[in-house]
């Protein structure tokens, strides 16, 4: 009889004591699942800047390109590659404070290249991606302003 108190006394205590934390095993189950799931929106979060920095060197190269033609309008000549793209923010008679504010740089902080004449066109406006070299796909390549005008 005193040990069936006992053993009851023992059921009842470790019913009422249940554990109250997570076994390291579900620990570690948790943290690789985080860790999946971090590195997948990783991935589709860069492919979205990478896009985004396209879209911004497009939109500076058409803004550059924009800026040309008002040169040319103006001069009735597009500056020549000694001048490059700086006598675009330069100040000048016709715009003081010239027709760009600063010189842009790209969105991978390289500088624009201005070559005339073109290869297609009277002038091109080129950014050469991440690598910064001519050549590449994905983020490592170029967007021309010939291929912006469709040429």
């Amino acid at each position: 009889m005193f040990c069936n108190k006992f053993r009851n006394k023992l059921r009842h205590r470790n019913a009422s004591q249940r554990r109250n934390a997570f076994t390291l095993v579900e620990l570690i189950v948790v943290v690789v699942i985080i860790g999946l799931l971090a590195g997948a929106v990783t991935a589709s979060v860069r492919s979205y800047l990478i896009r985004g920095k396209q879209a911004v060197a497009k939109m500076e190269i058409a803004k550059i390109c924009q800026a040309l033609d008002t040169y040319y309008t103006i001069k009735d000549q597009y500056p020549t590659t000694d001048q490059g793209l700086a006598v675009l923010a330069e100040g000048s008679d016709e715009f003081p404070d010239g027709l760009l504010n600063k010189l842009p740089i790209d969105p991978w902080k390289n500088e624009y290249i201005y070559r005339i004449p073109g290869a297609e066109s009277a002038y091109e406006v080129l950014c050469l991606g991440s690598d910064g070299q001519e050549g590449g796909e994905g983020a490592k390549g170029d967007i021309s302003s010939e291929l912006l005008n469709g040429n």
